[in-house]
């Protein structure tokens, strides 16, 4: 006859057993909820504009070193400059991002950035060095940037949240948050100085 000690024993491994079963269970159900998500629509959706965004903002990163080299003023040189290194720092999030939904960074060329900087090299061609009207097509021309990225970010937030990926949607909105500044700031910069003395020129 068993002991109360060997029943208090064996019913304390049932409990185990089932506590073990019922976490592999959790676990195996997470998984498959994981694989579903992975597989829909909509999550892939987010990781194609993940790679196009990823790909703009490297090409940004190169577009506004020309930029600066060819501004005229040094408040606006110094914009473009720290525009760039936010950028890498963005760059930086969403190598983060890809590995918080677990997937790999990865570039898709992005056609509307690669159109925006090629206006933008337009407008240095088509104005004078050292005029403040070139920097006032800078200026455009960078916004035309800074909203696109707007757009994408804002939406892309909106998709993590969506999704359920709550730190992916917190670092995506840190950039959002950024790339707002940087546009009220080149418009501060455009309406103080820059426009009424391009008005000026000949």
């Amino acid at each position: 006859m068993a002991t109360k000690t060997e029943n208090t024993t064996a019913a304390n491994a049932g409990q185990k057993t089932n506590a073990t079963t019922g976490t592999q269970n959790q676990k195996s159900q997470a998984s498959s909820t994981d694989q579903e998500m992975k597989d829909s629509s909509l999550h892939k959706f987010f990781v194609d504009a993940l790679k196009d965004i990823y790909y703009a903002e490297e090409a940004i990163i190169a577009a506004l070193e020309k930029m600066q080299d060819a501004a005229t003023t040094e408040e606006l040189k110094d914009a473009f400059e720290d525009h760039q290194l936010q950028s890498k720092k963005h760059v930086s999030r969403l190598e983060k991002v890809f590995k918080l939904i677990d997937e790999q960074p990865e570039k898709k060329e992005c056609k509307a950035i690669v159109g925006i900087i090629a206006e933008g090299e337009e407008i240095i061609k088509s104005t004078e060095e050292g005029s403040m009207t070139r920097d006032v097509g800078l200026i455009i021309a960078a916004q035309k940037v800074e909203h696109y990225e707007i757009a994408t970010y804002g939406g892309l937030v909106q998709l993590a949240i969506t999704m359920g990926h709550d730190k992916a949607a917190e670092l995506l909105e840190r950039t959002l948050l950024e790339e707002e500044e940087t546009d009220l700031l080149l418009t501060d910069i455009a309406e103080t100085s820059i426009n009424l003395n391009a008005e000026q020129e000949d």
